[in-house]
C-alpha cells in the first residue's frame, strides 16, 4: 500500500461568513488518482485550492509528505495545478508557454528544450512548439496546460474540472488520455468534478462530498455498488430511492409489500431508505412478481430500454436489455443481494460519517 503523501487535517474554511469546509480530514496516497466529486457548492474546489496553496484554511493544517505546507505559497510547493480555463498565454507559442514555469527557475536553455519535446510527446502533441495558442483546439489547448504543469516535475497534479469546457467525444477521449499520463507518470493526481461518469472511469479513489463534508470515500466499485446513504446513492448514477420499514433483519417492507433483503442490524420496524439500481430491477411475468405494476414509458438507450413502471404508488425506473412495450402489466423482482438498506438522515443535511479510504 503506498504511503499517505498529503493528509488534510480538521479543515475548516469560511468566505463572507458562509461555512464551506467544516473539519475536514482527508490524506491521499503517493500515485493515487483521487477526484473529489459532488454538486456545485460542495467544497470540492476549495479542497482542492487549500492544497494548491491559493487559499489558507481558517482552521487545520495542510501537511505534505509529513510536512507542515499551511503557510506555503503555491510556488513552494510540489504541487502543479491545471484549471477548467487553462490559463495559456496568448501571447506566447506552446513551446513559450511550457517554458514558463522553467525559466522562472533559471533552468538551462538545453534543459528547457529537452522538457517541452519530452512533455509534447507524453501529451501527443509532436511538432507543435511553434503554434499560436489561438490555432488549438479546446482539446489541443487542454493538453498543452497539462503539459505546463508536467514539465515542472511535481510531485502532485491537481486538475479542476480540466474537461468541463470539451465536447463529450473528446472528453471520453481526454479521460484514457490522463489515465495513461498517470500511469507513464507516476505522479499523484487530485481531481475535482461534478461528473459522476468521468469520476467512475478514471479515479482510484472517489470522495463524495456535500455540503462541505464528506460523505463518502472509496473506490468506484465501492461507492456505485455500496453507497453509505440516500445521498451518494441519488448522485452516483440513477437509483430507485424509495421509503421503507426495516420489518427485522433480512425482511424489508417496500410500498406495503415485504422484500427479502440481506442487511442486518437496523432494528425492527425502523424507517429506512431503501436503494435499488434500476439495472437491479428485473421485469418477470405478474404471477412471478413480487409486485406488480404497469409500464408508463419506454425508452431506447442503443445499449438498453429505460422503462418507467407504475406499481403501488411509486414509479419505478427500469434499465432493461428487454422491450417491454407502454401499457404492459409486468411484475417486479429484485435479488436480495441487490437491495441496500440504508438508515434515515435525521436532517436533509445531516453529516456523514467519515470513512477510511
Amino acid at each position: 500500500m503506498s504511503k499517505r503523501l498529503i493528509n488534510l487535517e480538521n479543515i475548516s474554511k469560511s468566505f463572507d461568513g458562509n461555512l464551506v469546509l467544516d473539519d475536514l480530514n482527508l490524506y491521499i496516497r503517493e500515485n493515487e488518482f483521487l477526484t473529489l466529486l459532488g454538486p456545485s457548492g460542495c467544497g470540492k474546489t476549495t479542497t482542492l485550492r487549500l492544497i494548491g496553496g491559493f487559499e489558507t484554511p481558517d482552521k487545520g493544517r495542510v501537511l505534505f509528505d509529513d510536512k507542515d505546507i499551511t503557510a506555503l505559497p503555491p510556488n513552494q510547493r510540489q504541487v502543479n495545478t491545471v484549471f477548467q480555463k487553462y490559463a495559456l498565454f496568448p501571447h506566447m507559442n506552446i513551446a513559450e508557454n511550457i517554458a514558463f514555469g522553467l525559466k522562472i527557475k533559471k533552468k538551462s536553455k538545453k534543459y528547457i528544450n529537452d522538457k517541452i519535446k519530452y512533455a509534447l510527446k507524453l501529451v501527443n502533441l509532436d511538432g507543435f512548439e511553434n503554434r499560436g495558442v489561438e490555432s488549438l483546439s479546446g482539446g489541443q489547448q487542454q493538453r498543452v496546460a497539462i503539459a505546463r504543469a508536467i514539465v515542472n516535475e511535481p510531485k502532485v497534479l491537481l486538475l479542476d474540472a480540466p474537461l468541463g469546457a470539451l465536447d463529450l467525444k473528446l472528453r471520453q477521449d481526454m479521460q484514457y488520455e490522463l489515465i495513461r499520463l498517470k500511469n507513464e507518470l507516476g505522479i499523484t493526481f487530485v481531481y475535482v468534478t461534478h461528473d459522476q461518469e468521468e469520476a467512475l472511469t478514471m479515479s482510484d479513489t472517489i470522495v463524495v462530498m456535500n455540503q462541505g463534508y464528506i460523505q463518502q470515500i472509496g473506490t468506484p466499485e465501492d461507492i456505485y455498488n455500496e453507497p453509505t446513504n440516500a445521498f451518494v446513492a441519488d448522485f452516483i448514477g440513477e437509483s430507485n430511492i424509495i421509503d421503507g420499514l426495516m420489518l427485522e433483519d433480512r425482511l424489508v417492507e417496500i410500498l406495503g409489500v415485504k422484500f427479502p433483503c440481506v442487511d442486518v442490524g437496523f432494528g425492527k420496524r425502523r424507517p429506512v431508505d431503501v436503494v435499488i439500481r434500476p439495472e437491479d430491477v428485473e421485469l418477470v411475468a405478474p404471477e412471478h412478481g413480487t409486485i406488480e405494476g404497469d409500464v408508463t414509458s419506454l425508452i431506447f438507450k442503443g445499449v438498453h430500454w429505460e422503462i418507467d413502471v407504475m406499481a403501488n404508488g411509486y414509479e419505478w425506473l427500469v434499465h432493461t436489455t428487454q422491450m417491454h412495450p407502454v401499457g404492459s402489466h409486468v411484475g417486479i423482482k429484485v435479488d436480495p443481494f441487490n437491495i441496500q438498506i440504508m438508515h434515515k438522515p435525521e436532517s436533509s443535511d445531516e453529516r456523514a460519517v467519515e470513512m477510511d479510504a
